[in-house]
């Protein structure tokens, strides 16, 4: 009845407007080149699973087969050779994992190397909840769709012997290791090995699950394996394919590395052939029942429109008018890539594995994963705060579900393993920012006690090394961090101004005094030679000799990490004030701030400095540098191409900062229920807030111009003159019109 009533208001949009709708301006391309690594393939809101073309394993992508340095996406766009569809992968992340479970569809003899059945593809299309493509080697159409934690395909053969492969032992995982067993003639069962993300915990592997579905059954069915050697024994059911055994009509389970199960057919005529692949992270047993909840009696259109209307809801929080249509397309992807992560890790019936011992928990709500928070605190959860409060309720929910079993809240989750990737105390800084915004359905004194924990311990604190240096120098040295030792001081001065603001709002004076003094602590790394910070040795002199350039594009740096002094001096977005006292005041600040641009040292595809444009609004006069720099951006970085990010998204952060430039508004300091403001990209935002948290009511960001539109010479506020060019939440969520008069 659900899809029926979707799929009618659908119907019903397009009647009485006669437009596009939001899902229709969604372009899946973008970011799948430039190192942007998102991938094109079908996905529900926040899925668990995501059918994605395969094509960075194959020899003829040289030189882009599986480029070194980024192993981390299933898809490249300039790539051409495809090996299958993987069915569980991570969107704008800039390290390998997952990208397993693959089925590719082959006509002819049975090959089980993927360089041999591989094939080079044509007429590829993408759109929201579906992926189409035509392998050029066997003429077979692919046409892909998605539930939440379901992958759908249907593959058009041709006349004549046709095979369906499941290779288990291809991936961008760092683990290995899989099981296989075939069913039924039109079921197989399995279970694949990944872990080890970024290789920071080698050998923390995790169980996937999977349960593939078949609409009709095999003539002939079959596993392979590639022995680690050949130890000359034969059977009736065995041959070799290359050096891999091919057990045919073999029935037990398998286990192994280079592993994989087939069905085969040969078809009298043209013919379809459906594929659902259930997946979990629990039991096969689960995997099973989320296929059969979530397509049980719902074939391949059914299930693409269903995909397509629910993303429609969600796109459609935020409407936008006028403007470029180009704009329009790069707004609703960027807002699209924003709700692929942090995805779903509960099965249907709300069964998810515990932290650590990866024990069968059970969750009434969602139980979400992907916290890639050292970059997602900057702005992400503050856009689902405000246009998805419910989901970023649950994100909170699901932080403290891991701080009750693993004893810390998380720092960069994946699939309930704690990878520790990057640095910094980022989960605190969300979740202040989440309850000062008005969302408190959540227990904020369980939420308060975690983040004195990350705090305050000192000894093995894996959210914050090196901390007692921090407390009793004031900052982190050459000696205590191999490497980031100013940036990693940063992170731990914004994370406590964020326990401060809660403490406050609790009313714990003391902890609000303690913290707010501890988050002021970089100023002792200010030099005043550079006018920019610098790192310290541990006896407290100046790191000599010192440049403050390096560091930048991934080069290795004391102070630093993934940047350099220009792109970090200004990241002390809780201080501005403070910082613009060290250096001489607002003009030589703003100076100063303009220097990271004219030297070409701002780097849009990295997080500490993406804050840094919206900085000019600090300084009375400058603000026209914020919207011009701004604009500016959004032009050269943002695009309606397979480059239109201008690197990693890391998991819908990139596309944030895009979501909130285009609107107007921008969430400069984490933890601050504040927005700066800047010109709109559109005539008119409608964003439809939520009733349970937000008064029920509509905001409309209004654009007026009254000459040429470059600059703001006006704000209003429900028609009223607003002096300032930030903004507080409550005033936002509580205005019916924020208005721009440009000239």
């Amino acid at each position: 009845m659900r899809y029926l009533a979707l799929l009618f208001s659908m119907v019903f949009a397009l009647m009485v407007y006669g437009q596009k709708l939001p899902v229709d301006y969604v372009n899946p391309f973008i970011g799948t080149s430039n190192f942007g690594t998102t991938n094109p393939g079908p996905i529900a809101v926040r899925g668990m699973a995501n059918v994605s073309p395969f094509n960075v394993a194959g020899k003829q992508n040289l030189p882009l087969e599986k480029d070194s340095r980024w192993l981390s996406t299933p898809y490249v766009h300039e790539n051409i050779f495809l090996t299958g569809f993987s069915h569980v992968n991570l969107s704008g992340v800039g390290c390998p994992e997952l990208g397993v479970i693959l089925a590719m569809p082959t006509t002819g003899r049975v090959e089980t190397d993927h360089l041999v059945y591989g094939s080079t593809y044509s007429s590829e299309t993408a759109k929201v909840g579906y992926y189409s493509n035509i392998l050029d080697k066997y003429n077979i159409k692919v046409e892909a769709t998605a539930t939440t934690r379901v992958g759908v395909s249907k593959y058009s053969f041709p006349k004549g012997k046709s095979n369906i492969l499941l290779n288990l032992g291809l991936g961008l995982t760092n683990e290995q290791g899989a099981s296989v067993k075939v069913v039924s003639p039109s079921e197989i069962e399995g279970v694949r090995s990944v872990g080890s993300f970024c290789y920071y915990k080698p050998g923390e592997a995790y169980p996937v699950y999977f349960v593939a579905r078949f609409s009709k059954p095999a003539k002939e069915f079959g596993v392979w394996k590639k022995p680690a050697r050949y130890n000359g024994v034969e059977s009736q059911w065995m041959e070799y394919n290359g050096n891999t055994r091919l057990m045919k009509g073999y029935a037990k389970e398998v286990i192994g590395d280079s592993i994989g199960a087939y069905m085969s057919y040969n078809f009298e005529k043209a013919t379809e052939v459906e594929l659902k692949i259930g997946v979990s992270y629990v039991s096969i047993e689960n995997a099973r029942e989320n296929l059969e909840k979530e397509t049980s009696g719902k074939d391949f259109d059914q299930i693409m429109a269903f995909a397509q209307e629910e993303w429609n809801e969600y796109l459609s929080k935020i409407e936008v008018e006028g403007g470029q249509e180009e704009d329009k397309v790069k707004f609703y992807t960027a807002l699209y890539h924003t709700l692929i992560h942090p995805s779903t890790l509960n099965d249907f019936n709300g069964d998810y594995p515990k932290m650590k011992t990866r024990e069968t928990m059970n969750t009434k709500g969602t139980r979400y994963t992907v916290f890639s928070l050292w970059d997602t605190y900057r702005n992400l959860h503050q856009l689902m705060s405000l246009v998805y409060p419910k989901q970023q309720s649950n994100m909170v929910k699901s932080m403290l579900q891991i701080y009750d079993e693993s004893g810390w809240l998380p720092k960069w989750e994946l699939n309930a393993t704690e990878t520790t990737t990057m640095v910094g105390d980022p989960s605190g800084i969300i979740i202040s920012d989440t309850y000062l915004k008005g969302i408190r359905d959540f227990d904020v004194e369980k939420a308060y006690a975690a983040m004195l924990k990350s705090a305050d311990q000192i000894e093995d604190n894996p959210l914050r090394p090196g901390l007692k240096d921090y407390i009793d120098k004031g900052y982190l040295t050459t000696k205590t961090i191999n490497s980031g030792s100013v940036s990693i001081t940063q992170e731990y001065n914004i994370a406590d101004y964020a326990v401060a603001q809660l403490a406050k709002e609790l009313g714990k004076k003391e902890d609000y005094r303690r913290f707010s003094k501890r988050s002021l602590s970089y100023r002792n790394l200010f030099d005043t030679e550079f006018d920019l910070l610098r790192p310290k040795n541990d006896d407290g002199s100046w790191l000599t000799p010192y440049n403050p350039e390096t560091g930048a594009n991934f080069v290795k740096n004391l102070g630093f990490i993934e940047g350099n002094a220009w792109q970090y001096s200004f990241m002390v977005p809780h201080d501005i004030k403070g910082l613009m006292k060290l250096m001489g005041g607002p003009k030589p600040f703003a100076n100063k701030l303009q220097e990271v641009f004219n030297r070409n040292q701002f780097d849009m595809a990295n997080e500490p400095d993406i804050a840094y444009p919206y900085l000019f609004n600090y300084v009375k006069g400058e603000e026209h540098r914020t919207q011009k720099k701004v604009s500016e951006l959004l032009n050269e970085y943002f695009k309606n191409s397979p480059d239109g990010i201008p690197g990693n998204d890391d998991t819908g952060t990139m596309s944030a900062w895009a979501v909130f430039s285009m609107i107007g508004i921008y969430p400069v300091n984490p933890a601050e229920p504040m927005y700066a403001l800047t010109k709109p990209s559109f005539d008119k935002v409608t964003i439809h807030l939520d009733r349970n948290y937000y008064y029920g009511k509509k905001l409309e960001i209004i654009s007026r111009d009254s000459g040429s539109k470059e600059i703001i010479d006006k704000i209003l506020i429900n028609e009223k003159v607003h002096k300032s060019y930030f903004i507080t939440h409550e005033e936002l969520i509580k205005a019916d019109t924020l208005t721009f008069i440009l000239e």
